[in-house]
């Protein structure tokens, strides 16, 4: 056999490997879990909450907190967070809105904090319609927020496409969870290798509620141009919001980032009256100006 074969060979067999080693350690990659024990007791300070429990059709258990306003609550934002730690640290963030007045109901993934369960994309866009659907029950579909951070941006993509919410805020999306990978290893199979691809852009298409994008500028592990893009997906009924400076961990400590999502919270949506504006007037320097 000629050695450049058995070279050729040699490659193959290693990249074959590497990709199946790859498939089944993703997991350890992609989430970075802290588990809490079943008698954990939350406890944040100037927070009322309340925790729940679901039990799944396969047997798993998920976990949340309710954050409570002191006031009567305005609507609930359902908090689906990133990929790591567990809701004990999240709940820290839930004080964003229930100063506004809305609760906030925070779920751990499985197999985060205290909840449980073998853990897939279809298990998790499962459980999450049906925490949803928990919800529906005690409130309408018009005071409910679906907010997504980061991993969670790609779940509440979903999870509006395929409900009514009042409206979806993203904080630093991906595009796909595909693309994000792909820039640390180009040279991998990942569209077939990848158990999360989580397609933002697809789910997007779907979305009929207003879109609200926030991402800073200096986020170097989902770069800002990947909301540019997912904003030109629905246009129309998109707002991209841009924390100059801020990175992927840090925008709560931008003022910015606070003054806009007081602003996306509390809006009230408003069709706007282009009576008498320039929107069909050409700007061309073609034309000769007028003569003075």
């Amino acid at each position: 056999m000629p050695y450049w074969l058995s070279l050729l060979l040699v490659v193959l067999a290693a990249y074959v490997v590497i990709s199946i080693v790859l498939y089944h350690v993703q997991d350890y990659f992609l989430f970075k879990p802290e588990k809490l024990s079943k008698d954990f007791q939350f406890f944040y300070d100037n927070q009322e909450t309340e925790e729940h429990n679901l039990e799944t059709r396969d047997g798993a258990t998920i976990n949340g907190l309710l954050f409570k306003p002191k006031s009567e609550s305005k609507g609930i934002v359902l908090y689906l967070k990133g990929n790591s730690k567990s809701i004990k640290g999240w709940g820290k963030f839930a004080v964003d809105f229930t100063r506004h007045g809305y609760s906030v109901l925070m779920v751990d993934y499985r197999g985060f904090g205290k909840s449980t369960g073998k853990r897939s994309q279809k298990a998790i866009k499962r459980d999450l319609q049906v925490i949803y659907n928990k919800i529906k029950e005690r409130t309408k579909e018009n005071r409910i927020i679906i907010y997504g951070r980061s991993l969670g941006s790609g779940f509440a993509s979903k999870l509006a496409s395929m409900n009514n919410p009042r409206m979806l805020v993203l904080d630093a999306p991906y595009y796909s969870l595909k693309k994000v990978t792909a820039r640390y290893m180009p040279f991998m199979p990942l569209s077939i290798l990848m158990k999360y691809p989580l397609p933002t852009y697809k789910w997007l298409k779907y979305v009929q509620c207003p879109i609200h994008i926030i991402h800073g500028t200096h986020d170097k592990l989902i770069p800002f141009k990947t909301s540019v893009k997912l904003s030109q997906i629905k246009p129309k009924i998109t707002r991209l919001y841009t924390v100059i400076g801020g990175g992927h961990k840090n925008l709560n400590n931008f003022e910015s980032y606070h003054k806009m999502l007081g602003e996306i919270i509390n809006s009230v949506p408003k069709e706007v009256n282009l009576e008498g504006s320039s929107i069909n007037v050409n700007h061309s320097s073609r034309k000769p100006y007028a003569k003075v």
